[in-house]
Order: C-alpha cells, then structure tokens, then sequence
C-alpha cells in the first residue's frame, strides 16, 4: 500500500476513491477549487494551480504505480491539472463575471469529453508513456482540447 500522503494527493482528497467514474469525480472536485483560484488571483492562481497540482503529480503517481497497474482509475491528480488547463483559457472571465456557471459546466463536459474520448495525441500519450509523465500528459492534452474550444465557445457567446 502506498503511503498515505501520496494516496491523499493522487487521489485528491479521496474524489478518486469514487466507487463509479472517478475520472468524473475528480474533474469535478476541482471546480470548487479552480473557482477559488480563478475567482481570488485570476488567471495567475489557475496557473499557480497547475503547477502546484503537476509536480505533486509527478511526485506522487510513481510511488503509487509501485503498488499496481498504469494509470490506476483512483489516480485522479491528473484530471485536475487538465481541469485546471481548461479554464486558464477562460481565466479572466472566471475572475470578474458573476454569473459564470455556465462557462465552469462548458468546460466540466468538454474536458470530461476529450479525458474519455482520447483523440489523437492524447490517446498516443494514454497508451505509450507508461509513466508518471504519461499519466499527467494525456490529461493535459485534453485539457488543451478543451480549453481551446471553451475560450472559441466563451468569445461567440459573449458577442
């Protein structure tokens, strides 16, 4: 069994540990947290997220993929950093507009959609880096994906 803090981090505080679609859990565990990043310090606290949440990541996956399989469905620190990707595109609306639920379920589903999805090069990564950085790398594709195609969506509603 992996120690407890690694297990506390990877599983992002046991959003992972859901008993169906962890993934899911996990990305949606870290919509409280990319509204308080997004909403007290804009698009530097989406950034300082992702980078906090990355070497965590990096940190912590190894350990727990000594203990098991690749990419083990409970690892969900992965599903927040590309959560997280997906609204630095939106970052400075996310700050100043009251009303931006919409954009925080947009984002939600459209990265849940790309994380399942895995088009090509997220799927490459998903399936030939079976590592630490293989792990955090197709999360952060989709999160890329998603990101571009919420701030496209964001710019044409807000016209």
């Amino acid at each position: 069994m992996p120690n407890k803090i690694y297990r506390i981090i990877a599983t992002f505080f046991g959003s992972g540990l859901a008993p169906v679609a962890p993934g899911t859990f996990g990305s949606l565990a870290t919509i409280p947290l990319a509204f308080f990043l997004a909403y007290y310090c804009g698009i530097y606290g989406i950034i300082g997220g992702i980078i906090v949440s990355f070497i965590l990541g990096i940190c912590s996956i190894p350990h727990i993929l000594k203990a098991g399989k690749h990419d083990p469905s409970y690892v969900v620190i992965d599903e927040v950093v590309g959560q997280l990707i997906t609204f630095v595109f939106v970052a400075e609306q996310l700050q100043y507009d009251s009303h931006s639920g919409v954009v925080y379920l947009l984002g939600f589903m459209l990265f849940r959609l790309f994380d399942i999805t895995k088009p090509q090069p997220v799927k490459w990564a998903d399936k030939k880096l079976l590592n630490a950085w293989g792990v955090m790398l197709d999360d952060i594709l989709a999160g890329l994906y998603a990101g571009g195609i919420l701030y496209v969506i964001n710019l044409w509603i807000n016209q």
